[in-house]
């Protein structure tokens, strides 16, 4: 298990297709402790493998909802291998959201309200379920990622420009 470093825009890697994972193996399951790792250590709730530079149909989800007594997050780790979206609801939500690849940055993106996904978890079995709230969004956010697609591709020219002008200004102002 180690933490790598998240992919961050403009790098290419990014707007890569990722190819969907023909066997779910320990290999598999070592980059997935990985991702986990990188994810936690980033602060994030999601990460696809592409953001840590492995073009592969895996994402990892944790939404951290609840806490315990002390206030600390408990953690809730979901892992989907190749998944697909097989219906998404005609209402839609909006979030604010953010990405780990675009550090700091956050933007209103509307999205389907549900979805019915099915994917493989890190044994290989197989899973159908209705997804709503937070969690059909981040699933949405990070099946993007596999598809080369980042949230900020979402907005309007004119927010996405505004948006990459303060990114860029911020990592001016911490070099």
């Amino acid at each position: 298990m180690a933490v790598r470093p998240i992919v961050e825009i403009p790098d290419p890697r990014l707007r890569t297709i990722s190819t969907p994972v023909a066997e779910v193996t320990d290999e598999t399951r070592a980059l997935i402790d990985d991702m986990f790792d990188s994810m936690y250590a980033a602060r994030g709730i999601g990460l696809a493998a592409i953001q840590i530079g492995v073009p592969q149909r895996i994402l990892v989800i944790d939404l951290q909802e609840e806490a315990d007594e002390e206030g600390k997050p408990i953690r809730a780790p979901r892992v989907f291998i190749n998944p697909e979206i097989v219906e998404s609801s005609d209402e839609h939500s909006i979030y604010t959201e953010g990405c780990l690849s675009v550090p700091d940055q956050f933007a209103d993106v509307e999205r389907p309200a549900r979805c019915r996904a099915r994917w493989l978890d890190a044994d290989g079995t197989a899973h159908d379920e209705e997804l709503t709230g937070l969690l059909a969004t981040c699933l949405q956010h990070e099946m993007d990622h596999l598809e080369g697609i980042i949230f900020i591709d979402h907005l309007s020219r004119l927010k996405r420009d505004m948006l990459l002008k303060k990114l860029a200004k911020a990592r001016k102002t911490a070099a």
